[in-house]
């Protein structure tokens, strides 16, 4: 009885991107320019062209566009957040596999995590920053 060869598929470069609540893990593989996100095609995943642009964004700056396969788990946040960690994750995965990529990356601003998130409810008040009316009497 003879044993199944299994293929075994090795990461070129690996990125964790974060933004706002969303925390994206990229694992970058040799391939034909696929992306899978959350086991799902990245135009099914983000039905909005515009945040498939923006994940596919540090791929095209550069220019790797068809040469590396990615497969991306993705959670937390929204929609927009979730492609902003996809983008981060991707730009550090790139710098990861290859160092000269970096000078491009952190120039168009990929290599920065984007730290805005929405602030905390404090106690004792109604929202974040808004407080009960004041009354005199």
């Amino acid at each position: 009885m003879a044993k199944k060869e299994v293929k075994k598929v090795e990461n070129l470069g690996h990125g964790v991107g974060r933004r706002k609540t969303a925390v994206a893990r990229v694992y970058l593989r040799e391939g034909e320019g696929k992306i899978v996100i959350n086991g799902r095609d990245i135009d099914t995943y983000f039905g909005n062209p515009m945040l498939t642009y923006i994940v596919k964004q540090p791929l095209e700056t550069t220019e790797t566009t068809g040469k590396y396969d990615l497969l991306i788990n993705v959670g937390g946040g929204g929609p927009s957040g979730q492609a902003g960690a996809c983008r981060h994750g991707i730009a550090r995965a790139l710098c990861a596999h290859d160092e000269g990529f970096r000078p491009a990356l952190h120039a168009a601003g990929f290599m920065t995590r984007d730290s805005r998130m929405v602030e905390r409810k404090k106690y004792g008040q109604p929202g974040a920053r808004r407080k009960f009316q004041f009354s005199k009497r």
